[in-house]
């Protein structure tokens, strides 16, 4: 999404800082047009100052964090913002005081939350509008790490009971990304292996010793 300003100064480089804080990013981050030079004029008459067009481009990144510190903002949370990168793309943090409502019960209002995030990253503007999606994972006060490490260690718990009773395991429901993570662990371990079923809402990680029926595992999924 493209903005734009024109503003003034007495120099061009004037110019530009009034643009930067209309903004609130740095000059590297604008197109800069210089529509007219200074000029110092003679005593005191004739003097003009310089004018600038300044065009920013909000990349998804700059949507998502603004669309995340209106949502904080409105909801009173004084919180930090900062961003960082990720195997499959970026991954927002908030942290502050009062931030932990954001993640909800089993991180089910954090969920919903990426997917809003997702939306308003990604949003085109216009046909011609043809940037690449950005996938953006969101975590409060670190849940997503805390709860991938759970993750991790539960299915290593499994994975010894499935070895140690040859009797599979089904796990609670999971949403795809925490079903992926599960799928991920097991695949370290010898002996064990993954499919899910059900669907939607209800879909659960099924651990099994490796020798497990193919045909009862119609519902395996495609994560």
């Amino acid at each position: 999404m493209k903005q734009e300003t024109i503003t003034t100064g007495r120099t061009v480089a004037a110019a530009t800082a009034a643009a930067e804080q209309y903004f609130n990013v740095s000059a590297d981050r604008l197109q800069i047009e210089i529509l007219a030079e200074p000029k110092k004029g003679f005593l005191g008459f004739g003097e003009a100052p310089a004018k600038i067009r300044a065009i920013y481009e909000q990349t998804p990144v700059d949507l998502a964090v603004a669309f995340i510190k209106t949502l904080v903002t409105n909801m009173g949370i004084d919180a930090d913002i900062t961003v960082g990168d990720t195997d499959a793309g970026k991954r927002i943090s908030v942290n502050g005081d009062g931030a932990s409502i954001l993640i909800g019960h089993h991180g089910e209002t954090l969920d919903q939350l990426q997917y809003l995030v997702n939306l308003a990253a990604n949003k085109k503007d216009g046909e011609d509008d043809d940037r690449e999606y950005t996938r953006i994972s969101l975590d409060v006060e670190g849940y997503r790490t805390k709860r991938e490490d759970t993750l991790r260690s539960l299915a290593r718990r499994m994975a010894s009971r499935v070895l140690r009773t040859h009797r599979s395991v089904t796990l609670e429901p999971m949403p795809a990304y925490e079903r992926r993570i599960i799928h991920s662990e097991i695949q370290t371990i010898e002996g064990v292996t993954t499919h899910s079923i059900g669907a939607e809402n209800t879909r659960r990680v099924v651990i099994s010793e490796d020798f497990y029926d193919d045909e009862e595992e119609e519902g395996a999924d495609e994560e």
